[in-house]
């Protein structure tokens, strides 16, 4: 997968449907503007930009932005953060969220879906959606169910969605079977065993639908509806 050339030719996407118009609402992210998306992108590039320099997060953060023009400080973290990733390479070690994952590598996947997912939202802002690559979406899904969701965020039984059943999302050649319960979230390769709930539907739908970017028109369900809703909102708790 080049992730590096999917974070050049989206960011420069985003980039350019953003100077259309900051005011713009963003339907999926209720409250943002397309000014709030791309400092929000800003932001994001010039932590890892730090993350990749130190190998630590950095502390304290964050400086104070406030003062920088949002399109101005979006190109110069766009061209930070390309450049940062070249120099780093993707064997070189740092922190992530990943417990499987502590290289640079995770940096370049993880900075490819950040920016397709806000590049959705700023044309959905302004209503010129663009495909996104089917190889790219089908990767992203896997990423969001593991780390995003699968993680070790759930010990706590820290969650609105305590749901406890077993949800299969199936599409383009591939399938992914999630066990969840109150306190934990296993996420499987392969359709083995029953489930409760399923999901399909092209690889861009599925994952837009992941992420909150498509609603529940845009897949196929079968089983349990209120399965699939909970499955959902405990998604979202993961991907704040």
């Amino acid at each position: 997968m080049r992730f590096l050339e999917h974070v050049r030719t989206e960011s420069a996407r985003l980039g350019e449907v953003a100077r259309i118009g900051l005011d713009a609402a963003v339907p999926s992210c209720p409250g943002w503007t397309v000014d709030d998306v791309v400092r929000h992108v800003a932001m994001v590039y010039v932590h890892k930009v730090e993350v990749l320099k130190l190998g630590a997060r950095p502390d304290p953060w964050p400086p104070d932005f406030s003062g920088l023009d949002s399109l101005e400080w979006y190109d110069d973290a766009r061209a930070a953060i390309v450049s940062a990733l070249e120099a780093a390479g993707t064997a070189t070690q740092t922190w992530t969220f990943n417990p499987r994952d502590s290289t640079s590598a995770f940096w370049y996947r993880r900075m490819a879906h950040e920016t397709v997912i806000h590049r959705i939202d700023v044309e959905q802002a302004h209503g010129v959606v663009t495909p996104i690559d089917a190889e790219l979406a089908l990767d992203g899904i896997d990423e969001v169910l593991y780390p995003t969701l699968g993680g070790p965020w759930w010990e706590e039984g820290d969650t609105a969605y305590p749901i406890d059943a077993t949800v299969r999302l199936t599409t383009g050649g591939r399938s992914w079977t999630v066990y969840a319960d109150a306190t934990s979230v296993d996420v499987r390769q392969g359709a083995e065993g029953d489930a409760t709930a399923e999901v399909s539907g092209d690889p861009a739908q599925v994952y837009l639908w992941l992420w909150g970017r498509a609603g529940e028109d845009a897949i196929e369900t079968t089983g349990d509806p209120n399965v699939v809703r909970a499955f959902r909102g405990r998604l979202s708790e993961a991907s704040q």
